[in-house]
């Protein structure tokens, strides 16, 4: 009873009339009210009436009637109550039925307490009219309930007609796919081919409703898990993004410091340069000013020799007098002014283009821009060859591995050139190919991308790892020195890297100076010796590797847990297993070395099909990967090139 009261003072109260809502009508902004308060409410606002609305008088927003044309009176009529609203009336407002003491007893004036529930006639009834039911003819098949304690009960409502309101509605027009009174049926429906009572659908109804139920459930327990992993992602773009901005507050800090550096040495060279300039210049001050006494003295022993017109000392002050011209002609190299050459543009075009680092938004789900998903019901075709031979090259080329980057909007193609020793990278600029080339030594083997514009590459047989900057020319910024030879490279985070090495077989994971965290994934000895030579990270964090020794595919956890162990695809052995890269989509594409394919696989490791075989000019692929576009880029070490696949639709 307290839960009845509290949800008719709080739920179905009119905030208009503040009386218990009578035939209430539900807005767009779901709010309730009565029909003729919200009808009469509008009738004051004209400009509710001009726009042919009925108006909130809570938030103040118009809700469109149906029928214009209708006058303003009839306007709410055509606006149906929320089914909860109308749910709670039924049950607790006004007017709901005593489900606790027997109806025909009541209208006798009596209080009996109820044991059934007659379905037709939607009665509760007690011991003593139950056994009256069932003897009366008229009543005799009536479904009839009897009460448990597990037995729940909600009273039938009784809809009227919206166009006869004296009329329930009955039946099912299933032509017209509406509710009819039996009055519709009579005038508007008897040409109609099926025409069936709500009774006969209730069955079927019901259980559509159920199954609904069960659907409803199941999409709500798998909302609450995106909801819990978008939360996931969540806390992880907020420890992403702090360790973005600790990466870019480092790296301007590191080029004020450069710039610190810079403006001391040429404040120093500047006190150093004004120093001697100021001690040549204060040393000329006290010669001038010896020199105006020297004169002085000269001019006197002139006049005196003069005056005693002795020809010998006049002879000889005028040798003293030449020899001492000739000495002041020869004089030191003295400062004459100091200067700071500086080329404004070029500082400024400098500090424009500081390579401190972008910002790149990756989207999923829209290929127009560029989310890295190559579509694979589509037939992949062939779109560009790309020739990665150099001027500088004192072999053929031999591309290993392939990474793609967008670099201040300029797409590029960095690659490993085995046979070269070298790092390459290609690109356009205003309609011209270009391209660099670093040479590290070694073999310069897998690719692993730390940022938008900076890459890590291991160099095998050097037990080394070098960090390079694409401008999109290949910049060196630093080496690193490993305690194992590592082969297969990708990375984790900004800070951590998982590498492969032969020796011993295992997986590290190590940080970005080199330094092994940890170390999983150690391999018994096989058939072959395990080889861990190319690994890709996926979109969950999963590490893939591709294992050229025991020709298989695994996928492991950050943790070190093996997800799949992939040996065959169905009825066809993996042959050699290089390259390897997912999408965004989670795809898994694979490079089949010896048996000149690209597999497909889904994220959890299961055989799709050969998107790309030797029938498509598929020999000995390498490394491979996807860029923003949904190109998928194919090395091929024996021709020295770089193919790229489009999708093309079937």
């Amino acid at each position: 009873m307290a839960a009845a009261v509290k949800l008719t003072d709080e739920f179905l109260r009119c905030t208009i009339c503040t009386e218990v809502l009578q035939k209430p009508c539900t807005l767009v902004c779901y709010h309730s009210f009565c029909r003729k308060c919200v009808v009469s409410y509008t009738k004051t606002k004209p400009e509710a009436i001009s726009a042919k609305s009925l108006l909130c008088p809570i938030c103040s927003r118009m809700t469109k009637v149906s029928d214009p044309d209708k006058p303003v009176a009839e306007w709410a009529d055509g606006i149906k109550p929320s089914f909860v609203i109308q749910g709670l009336l039924d049950s607790f407002g006004p007017g709901s039925k005593d489900m606790t003491n027997c109806q025909y007893c009541k209208e006798l004036g009596e209080t009996t307490p109820a044991v059934s529930w007659c379905s037709i006639c939607d009665d509760v009834i007690c011991e003593n009219c139950t056994k009256v039911h069932k003897r009366i003819p008229a009543t005799r098949n009536h479904d009839v309930v009897v009460f448990t304690g597990d037995t729940k009960h909600v009273q039938r409502r009784k809809v009227m007609c919206d166009e006869h309101r004296n009329e329930c509605l009955e039946f099912v027009c299933k032509d017209c796919k509406t509710l009819i009174c039996q009055k519709c049926f009579i005038v508007s429906h008897r040409k109609c081919s099926s025409v069936v009572t709500i009774e006969s659908e209730f069955t079927e109804v019901k259980t559509k409703l159920r199954t609904r139920k069960k659907l409803l459930l199941t999409e709500k327990q798998r909302r609450k898990k995106g909801v819990r992993k978008q939360k996931r992602r969540l806390n992880e773009v907020k420890e992403s993004s702090s360790e973005l901005e600790s990466v870019i507050r480092s790296s301007c800090d590191m080029a004020r410091e450069k710039i610190k550096q810079k403006e001391n040495t040429l404040i120093n060279k500047l006190k150093e340069a004004t120093e001697i300039h100021i001690g040549q210049l204060q040393s000329d001050i006290k010669t001038r000013e010896m020199s105006i006494q020297m004169c002085q003295q000269e001019a006197e022993l002139i006049d005196n020799g003069l005056e005693n017109e002795c020809q010998v000392d006049m002879y000889r002050m005028c040798q003293w007098f030449e020899e001492e011209r000739r000495e002041e002609e020869v004089r030191n190299e003295t400062v004459d002014k100091i200067i700071l050459e500086q080329d404004m543009d070029k500082l400024v075009n400098i500090l424009e283009h500081l390579p401190l680092g972008d910002i790149e938004v990756v989207y999923k789900g829209n290929k127009t821009r560029g989310d890295g998903v190559f579509d694979f019901m589509a037939t992949p075709v062939l779109h560009d060859t790309i020739n990665i031979s150099s001027p500088s090259d004192h072999s053929s080329p031999a591309p290993l591995d392939v990474m793609v980057m967008v670099v201040n909007n300029t797409h590029t193609l960095v690659v490993t050139d085995d046979n070269n020793g070298s790092i390459k990278s290609f690109y356009n600029r205003n309609n011209q190919a270009c391209q660099s080339n670093l040479h590290v030594g070694g073999r310069p083997f897998n690719i692993a991308k730390l940022s938008h514009n900076q890459v890590i590459v291991s160099v095998v047989s050097e037990r080394k790892l070098v960090k390079l900057s694409v401008t999109p020319d290949i910049v060196l910024l630093s080496t690193l020195n490993t305690s194992r030879d590592y082969y297969g490279l990708t990375a984790l985070t900004l800070s951590t890297l998982a590498a492969g090495s032969q020796s011993p077989p295992c997986v590290d994971i190590i940080d970005t100076t080199g330094n092994v965290l940890r170390t999983f994934f150690s391999m018994p000895m096989l058939e072959w010796l395990p080889l861990p030579c190319f690994l890709s990270t996926m979109k969950t964090g999963n590490i893939l590797v591709s294992d050229e020794g025991t020709r298989r595919i695994l996928c492991l956890t950050p943790e070190g847990d093996v997800l799949f162990n992939l040996t065959d695809t169905g009825n066809e052995a993996i042959q050699l297993p290089l390259g390897i890269t997912s999408t965004s989509s989670g795809d898994i594409l694979v490079a089949d070395h010896n048996s000149h394919r690209i597999i497909h696989l889904t994220e959890s490791g299961t055989f799709v099909r050969n998107i790309l075989t030797s029938k498509d000019g598929i020999k000995y692929p390498r490394g491979i990967c996807v860029d923003r576009r949904g190109h998928l880029y194919i090395c091929h070490r024996t021709e020295g090139t770089v193919k790229v696949f489009s999708d093309e639709k079937k």
